[in-house]
């Protein structure tokens, strides 16, 4: 029996996917205008996130390399034959699969979309993302074409938020916040952070299929962490058992077809002492000040500079460990970092309408020291023609977050 290299398979029918088909024509439209500008003939996609954004599947790798191939008239997924037709039915476009029977078939495939016979002069690539090893190979085969770097390009126009996209944002902070609040229902001395983390998640995850009953569900978490655990933002939640007293960082991220939205709070187990309160109440005015700030027209680095500034004046400049925010967006919590959209001080992006972005100071003071652990609030701003709106809604601050169950 001859095994193909590559094959299609449309086993099924196609399925309802979180946006509409013009929001996707919308999406090809502008990156084969980047395409026409660079004097690109083809990019070559291999990125989560941008497979993601262009065609609704999001794959799950395993080793396995992906791809989406783009030209002037066609757009195709490549993916790997254990997946079978779930990416061509969970895609709004043509799907190639690839078999393991012989190595590198993934890039036969690659080939056979385009054809040998005019091979493209010009091919945009992803340079943040395609492996030394990966590249090799594809310049092996591609030895007539010259490569340019698009990543940056498709990071910008991610960077600017469609309507549709805002739509599912507001959606997942208040899927976020609806975890939030299950969580302080069971926080009380005694509990765990895994068995708090879980009534979170799982509220999440319901609350996600009611939303959107046609969509997958995935890597819905929460991070929910005591004591010396807050030291760190994204400290995985462990079997520790809450204390009287004890420092909290609650966070919640749903995600919902590839976007990630996320709410940070500080909170204590039934009372807090003068230097966690004192530590905490500086935090949460820079937090303030930073909700004030974001507006269209300021530059990313100015806000950061200000922040800094009313830190230094409260005494806790040394101990702050992140940038102020950063844009939300498809997987942009991880694989999709939108890095020209961040609170950062080498960062001079101006804010603009449809951007979208968090707030979120945070300190930590080191165990031993008056007032140890590590303080986040975050929340998550549209930025619209004169102002932002905040779509975060669950409360901060000492006010609202010493728990007593």
């Amino acid at each position: 029996m001859e095994r193909p290299d590559f094959f299609e398979l449309k086993n099924g029918s196609k399925v309802k996917l979180p946006f509409t088909d013009q929001e996707y024509k919308n999406r090809l439209n502008k990156i084969r205008k980047t395409m026409s500008k660079k004097k690109m003939d083809m990019v070559i996609l291999t990125s989560m996130h941008n497979i993601a954004y262009y065609t609704g599947f999001i794959y799950c790798s395993f080793g396995r390399p992906y791809g989406c191939v783009i030209t002037e008239k066609k757009i195709v997924t490549i993916s790997a034959n254990i997946d079978a037709s779930q990416p061509w039915r969970r895609s709004n476009c043509d799907n190639l699969i690839y078999t393991d029977w012989k190595r590198d078939n993934f890039l036969r495939a690659i080939v056979s979309i385009i054809g040998r016979e005019d091979p493209p002069k010009n091919i945009g690539i992803e340079e943040d993302h395609l492996t030394l090893e990966m590249m090799s190979k594809v310049k092996s085969i591609f030895t007539f074409s010259t490569f340019k770097d698009v990543s940056k390009d498709l990071m910008n126009l991610r960077m600017i938020k469609s309507k549709e996209e805002i739509e599912i944002i507001k959606n997942g902070a208040r899927i976020a916040d609806l975890g939030a609040e299950e969580i302080v229902k069971h926080i009380r001395p005694g509990e765990s952070e895994l068995e708090i983390a879980i009534q979170g998640r799982d509220r999440m995850e319901r609350e996600i299929a009611k939303t959107y009953p046609d969509a997958e569900y995935m890597d819905t978490w929460v991070w929910f962490q005591s004591g010396i655990n807050t030291d760190g933002a994204h400290n995985p939640k462990t079997n520790r058992k809450l204390k009287i007293g004890d420092i909290l960082s609650l966070n919640t991220f749903p995600m919902i077809s590839g976007y990630y939205t996320a709410l940070e709070r500080t909170l204590f187990v039934e009372k807090v002492d003068d230097a966690s309160l004192k530590a905490w109440e500086a935090n949460v005015k820079v937090h303030n000040r930073g909700l004030e700030l974001i507006k269209p027209g300021v530059k990313c680095s100015e806000i950061c500079t200000e922040l800094n500034e009313l830190f230094a004046e409260l005494g806790y400049i040394q101990y702050r460990t992140f940038g102020y925010g950063h844009s939300f967006g498809m997987l942009s919590h991880f694989y999709g970092r939108e890095a020209g959209l961040e609170l950062r001080e080498d960062i001079e992006t101006v804010l603009e309408k449809n951007m979208v972005i968090s707030m979120e100071p945070m300190i930590m003071i080191p165990e031993g020291k008056p007032g140890a652990g590590g303080y986040r609030e975050h929340d998550i701003l549209v930025i619209n023609e004169n102002n932002a709106e905040n779509i975060t809604k669950f409360p901060f601050g000492p006010e609202k977050n010493i728990i007593k169950n």
